[in-house]
């Protein structure tokens, strides 16, 4: 099997993320054959606008391998992000390359900032792009054609890929994989690089779980990371007030002090958003999903969601398949879907 070829762009300024990242999912992606030997699926290669060292925004020295207007033949080229993509004279040179390789490449992505150059090209024109949320509004100013989005990871829209960058990078770079070679193969990368999950491109920047930690740097920040990662175990108020080496009433009160709602309404609110997140996969039945998260029972799980979304799991995986991309945060989930709260 011949790997794939991966470009990335390397420039002054960069952000180092989004090229290290990415080169570790990539480089880490691999075929094992009936003999057991193991194949790399991808080849990856950086390309500069010219072959001299370049140094990213946190200072780590980069050098190209190849000179942009001698790339290979690539299969994939994706631009980072950085601050140096609005360089004058490096933005002339790269847009004019990307004009001519673009079209000619199977896929292109850009994560974070690097979304600027390939806008620049023209060839995103009235298509549904991601963006960083700091850098949304810009963007649209500048390019009104572009559908932005600045609420979710990323955006497939045709050939093109375009993501909020950082970590987001890493969860486009998956994505990119599975595309390719399936799920298995994308979920033992997101595996060996100890990855909590391997996140959806129409889930949110900005998480509920961060929200709450945010608002709150005590014991119980913590506390909410912890919730989070056990979803399926015992959370009742009790557990959770031992968990915090609280008593259960001194507990309830501060945790509604710092969060604004009760353990019991949190705990069900990130049940029912990591529900969603598995009800957009088919393989699993709703039943199922409801109890992985940690509902009793499915019927628990069927009267929780639709209280709360105001549409039946089964509608809900509905819309998700007929391509209707959701907000995770529940509070958004009815203005998204269009949903009445009296849903028959």
């Amino acid at each position: 099997m011949d790997p794939k070829t991966v470009g990335l762009i390397v420039f002054e300024q960069m952000t180092a993320v989004d090229l290290t990242g990415p080169a570790e999912v990539f480089s880490r992606a691999k075929i094992q054959s009936a003999d057991g030997c193991e194949s790399p699926c991808y080849r990856v290669i950086t390309l500069g606008v010219g072959t001299e060292p370049c140094a990213t925004e946190c200072g780590i020295i980069i050098k190209p391998q190849v000179a942009i207007e001698g790339a290979p033949l690539l299969d994939t080229l994706i631009v980072p992000g950085g601050s140096g993509i609005h360089n004058a004279r490096l933005g002339k040179k790269l847009v004019k390359w990307l004009s001519r390789r673009a079209p000619v490449t199977r896929r292109v992505a850009t994560f974070g900032s690097g979304i600027y150059a390939l806008a620049e090209t023209g060839l995103l024109h009235r298509r549904d792009v991601a963006a960083h949320y700091r850098l949304a509004r810009d963007l649209a100013l500048r390019f009104p054609s572009l559908r932005v989005n600045p609420n979710c990871l990323f955006v497939k829209d045709g050939a093109f890929y375009t993501s909020a960058g950082a970590m987001a990078s890493i969860d486009l770079s998956l994505f990119l994989i599975e595309e390719d070679y399936g799920p298995c193969i994308a979920l033992a990368v997101a595996r060996q690089l100890v990855l909590y999950a391997k996140r959806l491109g129409h889930q949110e920047q900005y998480s509920d779980t961060l929200q709450f930690q945010i608002r709150s740097l005590s014991r119980l920040s913590a506390l909410t990371t912890w919730i989070a990662s056990h979803l399926n175990g015992d959370l009742s108020v009790e557990a959770l007030a031992a968990k915090a080496c609280l008593c259960r009433r001194h507990f309830t009160r501060r945790f509604k002090m710092e969060f604004g709602t009760t353990p019991g309404d949190f705990v069900e609110r990130l049940r029912l958003e990591e529900a969603c997140r598995r009800l957009s996969s088919l393989d699993k039945g709703v039943d199922d999903v409801g109890i992985s998260v940690g509902f009793k029972s499915g019927d628990a799980f069927r009267r929780a969601f639709r209280r709360r979304l105001g549409v039946s799991p089964h509608q809900y995986r509905g819309r998700v398949a007929l391509g209707l991309k959701y907000i995770p945060t529940l509070a958004q989930a009815r203005q998204k879907f269009h949903i009445s709260s009296k849903v028959a």
